[in-house]
């Protein structure tokens, strides 16, 4: 760490403009949030002078020597209160047990147990008493399942605690202190260095050289310059965070200089303290699955009520049984058409789909959350670290006559990673896909150059000629590349340590190269002149001959800057005296603004030379060495063009988001043009979305030209946390499903509001983790395009479900209750022998539907639309004919066997196996939506289904035929070769029934109709108009 003794030499620098006549320091009307935190009336800081600040706070001229006093700091600590952050209060476990239980069908469950166990004292105890415990299991397990997949929101707010710095250098009774970071208060004076992690909201006083990574709560890419004088603005609360470069933010860190900041704001009145109420205030939402599953739930307990009242009233008047045995009935009816396997099956498809996504590095939080993918209109994602590597990159180097590009996705080590293409980089940027040129006049739009000096195009440089040409980005430079030119490790400024990570996988020795020549003499770094030169020792590796009695001074910086201060240009980018031609000024700057058109920084590589006598060795040099000089002196070698580049699989992911109808939009901190560069290469500009707009810009607009906004622009820059949170809920005003991916803090708001949160897992920080449902492991955006795939395909996964369980879950009741009204003197299946069934169909047959592969053009469709019900009116025809098919063959069954002479208990068994192998033919029919199952595609693409039919016949068997679990447990007896006859056929009409219904329906949908209930339906589906209105 920079030592603190430096502070007392920082540069005390004036304000660079003057102050405007009028100006309003005050934020607009303020505005409690959630937790009544008025966030908007904090003085605007940014565009205060010190002395200003001063007097805001309460404070003496002399603060910055002296600080507060132990009584002040104690003072203001009972006013402001602690540095941290308030928490959320949280859901107790009795809270979420009464949430998973609190609805009819657990409470008619919970009816049936207290009768079952009434009924143990008075009639057939064992029965009874596994009646109880089974109920009983099954609403633990459901409740325990309902607990565990509920997604852990509360962590993000621990997340963003943790990101607080634990302590901080304060000025305290005239001496630095070290301080808990819990203690500082608003007016203390904070010393910052290099490594170091700001502890609440500063204004810059005094400032080193300093500058700030804020990437994971503005946006940008590299670190942030600090100044102390105040930024002008007419309206101050529009200046995005990105660009108050006199304020230092909680939870960023220093990544280069020294500085001391007056405390502003502290805890939850900082910028994180205001994500913090925007991620504890966002409300939880259920996803479409979860909530129909609810409505239906809800018909089913209206449905269920009724039947079961019939049933009782037919025991109780036709059959004249007694009150308590009429009563037993209709409960073993409501037993049976209660779905207790529905909850487990539908968690198990959740879970496989998890499972599937899991290996394709897509970490899913909470399980209901993979359903919602399939649904997803809009993807709003994150620039930074998201669609782009989070690397600063060389990707070209101009010289004098060509370009060289640089392949920024090639890890090997090799000088073949410069390649001379003249054409690229040539042209200014244009958007949405078209072309022009600077101008008429403009060198760019003229051939660059006959000349293949040192190479032709095509062909890769020689390593001493990128060695020669890099030397200056090299050595002029106090950076210490990653481990094996990687981010590990790595320190110093990302720009600069592009041109090393490029020199290091063109295979030069950047660490040898250094040792060679070390720094004699330097003009450190400063935003004020933005350049930095070295002096060195010169040698022929890297300068050539003809520097006897001389340094070599190698200066980089800002090109607008460097090439007025040359005079000569390095022929071809090559060295030496020979080599040196006047500079074409109109040539470089032309250059320069057809490179910064793309978006790209740029830095310029100049050297020239001094006698030793002028240079004492380890001196600080004054930028007057540089930039001082009767006339210019230096020799520009060439520009280094730098981006964060797009991951290459992003554009592919992207196209086929586009194809699948989801629309990709980009939301960054990052400037306008620089966001439009890369929103240009990622394919999200183009003739229907040709511009951007900022943050403040949006901010400006009135709710319903922010409605009109989000349709308008697929790229929003500048933007602030409440920008994103404001872009989301638009969209989802405006209809959307909305899904947000991102990786900073600045994300987190804006994950929970979407409809789908991703974070990413490498690169990601733990507060935007825990606020997401999604986490990438590989932080590639490409893997949300397999995710959406997987989420669409529990979608159709879940109706296939349906369409198992619930025409089993009805068959069963249905029987007991046409058994009855059918002259059966007895119910056909006993309750033990219900709960069996229920649970034993869908752990093995629901389990089917719920790992079934997707089936072909599933990405070739349109997102599901808002409102849309999972059962349509084509899937309850299905469902309906697949119960009566199963009731009908399970009474039939029965009057069948009763006509032969066999007793209850052999009767009983008869319809259970009917009914179990019933829906068995229904599993296989519903494996395919359209093609038919008669076909040998049945006997593949889903191993689990032939293993969990044999499992459930296996069961069938045992449960028939072993001694004392059939008669005492089940009520039944064991069957002979005539009654499996009757399975075997009534196994095959089912089937025959079940396929012909699809037959018609691939009619139908030869004619044109929506047999896959896509479209909307009155009726069936809840038509959700737009609210327009966020």
């Amino acid at each position: 760490l920079v030592s603190r003794g430096v502070h007392k030499n920082l540069e005390l620098r004036p304000p660079k403009t003057p102050k405007p006549k009028q100006r309003n320091i005050m934020a607009e009307e303020a505005t409690p949030d959630a937790q009544g935190i008025n966030t908007n009336n904090q003085p605007a800081w940014h565009v205060m002078s010190r002395e200003e600040c001063y007097k805001e706070l309460g404070l003496p001229e002399d603060i910055r020597k002296r600080g507060l006093t132990a009584e002040e700091a104690a003072t203001r600590l009972e006013k402001y209160g602690e540095n941290k952050l308030s928490e959320k209060e949280k859901e107790t476990l009795l809270e979420k047990i009464w949430k998973q239980v609190a609805n009819v069908l657990v409470g008619i469950l919970v009816f049936v147990a207290v009768i079952s166990a009434i009924r143990i004292f008075t009639d057939d105890p064992v029965t009874n008493a596994i009646q109880v415990a089974i109920i009983v299991s099954v609403i633990a397990i459901n409740t325990t399942i309902g607990i565990i997949q509920e997604g852990s929101a509360e962590k993000a707010a621990e997340a963003l605690k943790a990101m607080l710095s634990s302590d901080a250098i304060v000025v305290r009774d005239g001496k630095e202190t070290k301080v808990a970071g819990n203690l500082i208060v608003p007016g203390d004076v904070v010393m910052l260095g290099l490594g170091d992690r700001v502890p609440a909201d500063l204004r810059m006083i005094e400032v080193g050289n300093l500058a700030c990574a804020e990437a994971a709560l503005t946006g940008e890419s590299v670190p942030i310059d600090k100044q102390v004088a105040e930024i002008e603005s007419e309206n101050p609360k529009q200046v995005p965070l990105g660009d108050r470069n006199n304020m230092c933010f909680s939870a960023t860190l220093v990544a280069q200089g020294s500085g001391a900041g007056l405390i502003v704001a502290s805890g939850d009145f900082t910028e994180i303290g205001t994500i913090n109420a925007l991620v504890s205030q966002v409300e939880e939402k259920k996803t479409a699955v979860l909530e129909q599953i609810d409505t239906v739930s809800k018909y089913l307990a209206i449905f269920i009520v009724i039947t079961a009242i019939v049933t009782f009233c037919v025991a109780m008047f036709s059959l004249e049984d007694n009150f308590l045995d009429s009563l037993s009935i209709a409960l073993v009816c409501a037993v049976a058409m209660i779905p207790e396997g529905l909850e487990a099956i539908v968690t198990v498809t959740y879970a496989w789909a998890v499972s599937n996504m899991a290996k394709q590095n897509a970490i899913i939080r909470a399980l209901p959350a993979v359903e919602t993918l399939g649904s997803v209109t809009t993807i709003c994602s994150d620039k930074t670290g998201t669609l782009t590597k989070n690397e600063m990159s060389l990707v070209a180097f101009v010289t004098s006559n060509a370009h060289y590009k640089f392949d920024v996705d090639n890890k090997d080590r090799t000088v073949t990673n410069f390649t001379r293409d003249d054409l690229y980089l040539r042209e200014r940027a244009a958007r949405g896909g078209a072309s022009k040129s600077t101008s008429k006049s403009s060198s760019a739009s003229k051939p660059i150059s006959n000349d293949s000096t040192p190479v032709s195009a095509g062909q890769s440089p020689e390593l001493s000629f990128v060695r020669n040409a890099l030397a200056g980005g090299v050595l002029c430079s106090k950076c210490t590349l990653g481990v094996n030119g990687t981010r590990e490790g790595e320190i110093g400024n990302p720009t600069e340590l592009s041109i090393l990570r490029a020199s290091y996988l063109a295979n030069i020795d950047v660490g040898g190269m250094k040792d060679e020549s070390p720094i004699i003499a330097e003009v450190p770094f400063s935003s004020e002149y933005k350049f930095m030169a070295t002096v060195h020792e010169p040698t022929p590796e890297n300068d050539g001959s003809g520097y006897d009695g001389k340094y070599v001074i190698h200066a980089k910086g800002a090109p607008d800057r460097m090439i007025k201060l040359c005079k000569y240009q390095a022929k071809a980018g090559m060295l030496g005296e020979e080599n040196q031609e006047p500079i074409e000024m109109d040539f470089w700057a032309d250059k320069i603004a057809v490179l910064s058109s793309h978006g790209l920084r740029v830095l310029a590589l100049c050297r020239g030379s001094a006698d030793k006598s002028e240079i004492e060795k380890g001196a600080q040099l004054k930028p007057g060495f540089i930039n001082e000089r009767s006339e210019p002196w230096l020799t520009i070698v060439g520009l280094c063009a730098i981006m964060d580049p797009p991951r290459p699989e992003c554009v592919d992911a992207i196209a086929i988001a586009h194809r699948a109808g989801v629309r990709v939009a980009m939301i960054t901190g990052d400037h306008k043009d620089t966001a439009l560069a890369i929103g240009d290469q990622l394919g999200l500009v183009d003739a229907k979305y040709p511009d951007a707009i900022t943050g403040p810009e949006f901010d400006a607009l009135s709710e319903q030209e922010m409605l009109k906004a989000v349709q308008k622009y697929n790229v929003f820059a500048r933007a602030s946390p409440q920008n994103k949170i404001q872009i989301v809920k638009a969209l989802q005003a405006e209809g959307e499903v909305a899904s947000m991916t991102g990786d900073g803090v600045n994300d987190a708001p804006a994950l929970k509001a979407a409809d789908m949160g991703v974070a990413m897992g490498k690169e990601g920080t733990d507060v935007a983790r825990e606020a997401s449902e999604m986490i990438l492991a590989d932080d590639n955006f490409a893997t949300i395009v397999s995710a959406v795939r997987e989420g669409r395909v529990v979608w159709d996964n879940l109706r296939k479900v349906l369409l198992i369980n619930t025409p089993i879950n009805n068959a069963q009741g249905m029987s007991v209750l046409f058994g009855l009204l059918c002259g059966l003197d007895d119910a056909p299946l006993t309750p033990i022998q219900v709960l069996y069934c229920n649970l034993i169909c869908a752990v093995t047959l629901g389990f089917v539907a719920a790992v079934e592969p997707a089936e072909d053009g599933i990405m070739d469709k349109q997102p599901r639309m808002v409102g849309k019900r999972i059962i349509g009116r084509f899937l309850l025809l299905r469902i309906i004919i697949a119960t009566v098919v199963l009731v009908a063959t399970t009474v039939g069954a029965v009057f069948w066997v009763q006509g032969e002479g066999y007793n209850l208990e052999e009767q009983r068994a008869q319809a259970l196996n009917t009914l179990s192998f019933g829906a068995i033919c229904v599993t296989l029919s519903a494996r395919f939506a359209y093609n038919s199952s008669f076909h040998p595609r049945i006997l593949g693409g889903n191993p689990i289904c032939w293993y969990s039919i044999g499992v459930m016949a296996s069961l069938q068997v045992a449960i028939t035929y072993i001694p004392g679990l059939n008669e005492v447990v089940f009520g039944m007896a064991p069957m002979d070769a005539f009654q499996w006859g009757i399975v075997i056929l009534f196994m095959g009409v089912t089937f025959v029934v079940m396929e012909a219904e699809k037959t018609i329906r691939r009619y139908l949908s030869s004619l044109g109709e929506d047999t896959d209930d896509t479209q909307m339906n009155e009726t069936f589906d809840r038509v959700v108009e737009p609210t327009h209105h966020m």
